[in-house]
């Protein structure tokens, strides 16, 4: 099978699990972001690239480019380009194999399955065979990376899955509208209670003794109940800085439809 290209919209926690497997299984990857993304798990995504002009992910970089044609020299020199196109202008200029939609948006976010002659979604707000012709399980359990071929992903319950029985506290979110200002940053150990940033002056605190594995980028202006970062009760400094067990699971799943459907296309 020749080298497939693939567009990939959105370059968080999860999507760049998603990017990293299939650069790692020999497809060209082009990373789509907004021009200021909101990423709670910096360390571990490809996005923040878009702020620094490159990210690192357990071996594989991703830079930012501006064209197709800066996209294809990335390649050339062994890395991921990214680009921020919200709009997805370089589809018509690129012409991939299949385009991949990771932003994690839980919404119709305008995806349609004629997009590309290989069309992905993960997780809910996507019907399969309208806006993509797999749509992914993103839900934690049995099915977690389930491929969907007719139908919806489960709904969103707004609930993140328990760790060592924290569920919802694990969430850090805006107390206001405003500017967040970091005390701790990620990898940072904290005490139930300790201020980790402030929003406006507001303080925003730990509920329990953990870590801190994802923290919004400092002096963003953020907006009162988003998720702004996220502890873990598991003291491992590790988890900051690979990528999480889900994102591989959704990346293998992304790597098998693409390679499924591409196979079926041939058959």
């Amino acid at each position: 099978m020749k080298t497939l290209t693939v567009v990939l919209r959105g370059g968080g926690d999860l999507g760049s699990g998603v990017a990293h497997r299939m650069w790692r299984c020999g497809m060209r990857v082009l990373i789509l972001e907004v021009a200021h993304p909101l990423v709670v798990r910096r360390t571990v995504s490809f996005a923040q690239a878009v702020i620094d002009g490159h990210a690192e992910l357990e071996g594989v970089t991703a830079v930012r480019v501006d064209t197709v044609d800066e996209a294809r020299d990335a390649w050339q020199q062994g890395n991921i380009p990214i680009m921020v196109d919200p709009g997805m202008k370089s589809l018509e200029l690129l012409k991939p194999d299949a385009l991949v939609d990771a932003t994690l948006a839980k919404r119709d976010t305008g995806l349609r399955k004629d997009m590309a002659p290989i069309t992905v979604a993960l997780g809910p707000g996507f019907e399969a065979g309208v806006h993509a012709d797999v749509v992914i399980e993103t839900n934690r359990g049995h099915d977690l990376g389930r491929l969907i071929f007719e139908g919806m992903a489960e709904p969103d319950t707004g609930i993140p899955a328990p760790v060592k029985g924290h569920g919802s506290e694990r969430v850090l979110r805006a107390p206001c509208d405003g500017v967040i200002q970091h005390v701790l940053d990620i990898g940072a150990e904290v005490e139930d209670g300790d201020v980790i940033c402030t929003v406006e002056g507001r303080p925003v605190k730990a509920a329990f003794k953990g870590l801190i594995r994802g923290l919004i980028m400092n002096g963003r202006k953020v907006s009162k109940g988003l998720k702004i970062g996220d502890v873990d009760p598991r003291p491992i400094h590790a988890y900051c800085y690979t990528i999480s067990d889900k994102a591989r699971a959704l990346g293998g799943s992304v790597v098998e439809a693409v390679l499924f459907l591409k196979g079926k296309e041939q058959r």
